[in-house]
């Protein structure tokens, strides 16, 4: 028995199966500290789970239409006039499972077999596979300045006639950093020119620290949107802590809109409806569970990397925002999955390798989680790196011996 070609060309997703590992690893008892993960451990807003309950309680839960039910795509209408400064109608709007599956969607609907899409390293572990499966070429585009921050230089001289799409990440996921207001407005120029989609991926639009915003690509944009291949995809699960109701959502012109209800329609149909009416509540409601996980994840940011540069070798460009830090452990090894698997075994760290983001010799650190695991599991990874530090270290009650060097 075979599978196709495509299907053996996916690579399992790496984050999914480190959350698996870890898993396995506390119920056999270990100390794991778990810095590979990509969800907020606060809880969901209580305006959502009173609007997914009120939604239960008559009992009738039926299907929705393929891109959503039309009080949620209100919603979204009156958050992105709210949020982006941009007047939609809900004909733009088209409700995912997720924002994963809402740029799948766009790139089974813009793709043709071969074309293109380019986006920046470091990039999300998906891009690559998600183009795949739709049948275009993924082209990583890694700085040439060394930095993590894409230049419209490096972007444009990857464009060639197949390019269908850029993607853009900010903050970026795995690196925090906040791509700047010239560069967006450089890249939708850019690919307004030549025809080009540009996705911005937004799912951590909200999660930036210090004071700064991130930039609205609607002001660099074709004013009117029906003439323009700005595609802009959001959700819940990062910015009100609801990754499991699988939420996402995607503004673009009614053309593409209609394509992608079509796709949906005859794939997962219409998403569930309990967790859309989660998310009518979620978007409504008070908007203070944002600024309360903003400001705890700011905090946890500045622990991580005060904590860091205290590992001579290391690396670090602070954050501007998501969860994520992608410190530089070159130093120390330049196989991010061969250190990623030393720091798991020796002391207990899960970490994604950063090889799976398109760049090697970093790795991506997480830290959504509670501030003592972010201390104690950077205090682990010094201990491990440091060959002057003591040879015994007590985690979770059981001596480490150190045995190598």
């Amino acid at each position: 028995m075979t599978v196709s070609q495509m299907a053996r060309s996916i690579k399992e997703s790496p984050t999914l199966k480190l959350n698996a590992t870890a898993a396995r690893l506390r119920e056999q008892g270990e100390p794991v500290i778990h810095l590979g993960g990509g969800e907020p451990k606060s809880k969901a807003p209580a305006d959502a789970i009173r609007s997914c309950v009120d939604g239960l309680e008559p009992g009738e839960v039926r299907y929705s239409p393929a891109a959503g039910l039309p009080a949620l795509k209100e919603a979204i209408v009156r958050y992105t006039a709210e949020h982006y400064h941009k007047a939609v109608q809900p004909a733009n709007v088209v409700v995912s499972s997720g924002a994963k599956q809402a740029i799948m969607s766009v790139l089974h609907c813009i793709l043709e077999h071969g074309d293109e899409v380019i986006y920046p390293a470091p990039y999300w572990v998906s891009y690559p596979e998600m183009v795949r499966i739709a049948g275009g070429t993924p082209v990583a585009v890694v700085p040439t300045d060394g930095s993590l921050q894409p230049t419209a230089r490096d972007i444009a001289a990857a464009m060639r006639a197949s390019t269908r799409a850029v993607i853009l990440n900010s903050p970026n996921n795995p690196s925090g950093v906040l791509y700047s207001e010239e560069l967006i407005a450089d890249i939708v120029a850019l690919c307004e020119k030549r025809g080009i989609w540009l996705i911005m991926d937004d799912i951590y639009n909200r999660l930036v620290f210090d004071g700064k915003r991130a930039p609205n690509p609607y002001l660099f944009a074709h004013d009117e949107l029906e003439r323009s291949r700005l595609v802009v995809v959001q959700g819940v699960s990062k910015m009100y802590a609801m990754t499991g109701f699988r939420i996402g959502w995607s503004v673009v012109n009614r053309e593409l809109a209609q394509a992608m209800a079509n796709v949906q329609s005859h794939t997962t149909s219409g998403p569930a409806t309990p967790s859309q009416w989660a998310a009518i509540g979620a978007l409504s409601g008070a908007q203070s569970p944002i600024d309360d996980l903003r400001v705890a994840l700011e905090y946890n940011r500045n622990v991580l990397v005060e904590r860091l540069r205290t590992i001579d070798g290391v690396r670090v460009t602070p954050p501007d925002g998501t969860f994520y830090c992608f410190p530089d452990f070159r130093a120390h090894e330049p196989d991010s999955q061969k250190l990623a698997m030393f720091l798991l075994e020796k002391v207990r760290v899960v970490t994604v390798p950063g090889a799976e983001f398109g760049m090697d010799g970093h790795l991506r650190l997480s830290f959504c989680g509670s501030t003592q695991d972010v201390t104690e599991g950077t205090d682990r990874i010094r201990w491990a790196l440091d060959p002057s530090a003591p040879r015994e270290l007590d985690i979770g009650g059981r001596k480490l011996v150190r045995d190598w060097t």
